[in-house]
This record gives C-alpha cells, sequence and structure tokens, in this order.
C-alpha cells in the first residue's frame, strides 16, 4: 500500500525526451498481467490467470526461498508454461536502492533457480526515510544497483516506477531517462479510480517508453487504499472493473511501445465478485 500512496504523491507531468533504447521483451501485444505476492496455491492462480486473460505472472520469490516455496513456484512454472504464460521473478525492497549487493544475491539465487522468463524489480526508494534530505545520493545509488542487478543474470530486467519519476533530476537528465536506459521495460504504478485517470497520469511515461522504443505498462490497483481513496479500483463489481481496464487498453492504444495492462494484485483482483 505504500506504492499507491508514494504513486499518487505527484501528478506533475514533465516534458517528453527520448531515451536510448536497450532492447525489447517480446509478449503479446495488450496483454494482461498481475502480481502475485502471496503463496497461493498454482493451480487457482493460473485458472484465474487463464480467466481473465493474463499472459504474465510477476511472482514473489523470497530472499532466499526454502524447499516448499521453490516446490510451489516450480509447480506454478509448469502450470503457467503449459498455460503459454510468462513467469517472471518478483522482489525488491526500498534498502536495495542503497544496498547493491542484496539485490545481485537475490538476483543471482533467482536465475540459479532456471524457473523464470523474467525479473520484475519492486525497488522503491523514495519510501527511504532520507529520501527528501539524500535524493541525489539515493537516486544515483538505485541506478548503480539496476545495472548491476541487469548484469547479475540473463533474464529480462523489468521494473515498477512511479507515473511522476521524470520529475527527479538527475545531474542534465532526469530519473525516468536514467531508468529506462538501464531496464528492458517499465511498469507505470498508474494508480487511479477511472481508466481514464490511469491513462491520464502515465501519458507522460507512455510517450517517454515510445520515444525510446522501451516496452512500458499500465497498472491498476485493487487492493483498498483508505489513504488515497482515488488510487485503486477497489470496492467496485468485477463487471464494472472489466470496463475500466477496457478502457485503460484503448486509451493507451495509440502508444507503440504500449505492452498492456498489469494488475495489483491477484489476491485482491480474484476477490472482486
Amino acid at each position: 500500500m505504500a506504492a499507491v500512496v508514494a504513486a499518487a504523491a505527484f501528478g506533475v507531468q514533465p516534458a517528453q525526451a527520448a531515451i536510448q533504447p536497450v532492447a525489447i521483451i517480446k509478449s503479446p501485444a495488450k496483454a494482461r498481467a498481475m502480481w502475485l505476492w502471496s503463496q497461493a496455491q498454482p493451480a487457482a492462480v493460473v485458472a484465474w490467470a487463464n480467466k481473465q486473460g493474463v499472459k504474465e505472472i510477476f511472482a514473489a520469490v523470497s530472499w532466499q526461498p526454502g524447499k516448499a516455496e521453490v516446490a510451489r513456484l516450480q509447480e506454478l512454472r509448469a502450470r503457467t508454461k503449459a498455460a503459454g504464460i510468462r513467469l517472471s521473478a518478483l522482489g525488491g525492497d526500498p534498502s536495495w536502492a542503497t544496498n547493491p549487493k542484496d539485490a545481485v544475491a537475490w538476483r543471482q539465487r533467482v536465475s540459479a533457480l532456471r524457473l523464470f522468463d523474467g525479473v520484475h524489480l519492486d525497488v522503491e526508494p523514495y519510501l527511504l526515510a532520507n529520501w527528501t534530505r539524500d535524493q541525489a545520493s539515493i537516486a544515483t545509488s538505485f541506478l548503480s544497483m539496476l545495472d548491476q542487478v541487469r548484469k547479475a543474470g540473463p533474464e529480462p530486467l523489468e521494473a515498477d516506477v512511479p507515473f511522476w519519476l521524470a520529475t527527479i533530476k538527475v545531474g542534465t537528465r532526469n530519473l525516468a531517462e536514467e531508468v529506462m536506459a538501464r531496464v528492458d521495460a517499465i511498469t507505470v504504478m498508474s494508480y487511479r479510480d477511472s481508466g481514464s485517470a490511469v491513462v491520464g497520469v502515465g501519458t507522460d511515461l507512455l510517450a517517454r517508453a515510445q520515444a525510446g522504443r522501451k516496452p512500458v505498462r499500465l497498472a491498476a490497483e485493487t487492493q483498498p487504499a483508505n489513504d488515497c481513496s482515488y488510487c485503486t479500483f477497489a470496492g467496485r463489481s468485477q463487471a464494472a472493473l472489466q470496463q475500466q481496464l477496457t478502457a485503460i487498453d484503448a486509451g493507451a492504444a495509440g502508444y507503440s511501445t504500449y505492452q498492456g495492462l498489469a494488475v495489483h494484485d491477484y489476491d485482491s483482483w480474484s476477490k472482486i465478485s
């Protein structure tokens, strides 16, 4: 929930800028994706994913997964592979921004499992207590962490980013440009409570990603957010939610590198009736 509040904190839409491309992740056009933070049963997760047209799952992998977790991930891999669904390892902590060794160690363990099509980082440095005071040094360390994590394994690297990322200056550039130069794709935490608003706050990074030929997803929140009621679709019916998700895809369809919508997350989304 901290990510929702942080993503809602700024509303400035900075000027567009070109970004140098790194690589293109090939995924089904305009496909759904979803976060899976819990240890839900693989059969139920994949059944839900199939029902909702999800073609990629970001599955959380703990710092040092034990035998039971590895077995569950192996089952999830087998089921997603049979269903034609990409499986990415999900992990991250704000502290990784200033502790790259921890991020690299996690990435290396993930790659050693040989279960994943990609790595999906959720490292939000702006949640650190000293972000406001030490923003420049933290941002620089965060970018160094991305460089190191990208080199630590063969799978494509995707990162969650807030929609206001370009408002943060790093030298003569901004953090959006620098992040996109280091990852293979981004997912924009464009959390709002209507399809038009999701696209609206995501427009800047959609445009920047298109300019740099960088795959980009928008994201929708389904968890309750008492401190940010306009940041989530919680409380909607499944039918009403689907209307909004369809509107997001339609609103972003004009951006050539738009890869579709990611929904946060499986546990809350699957409980909506």
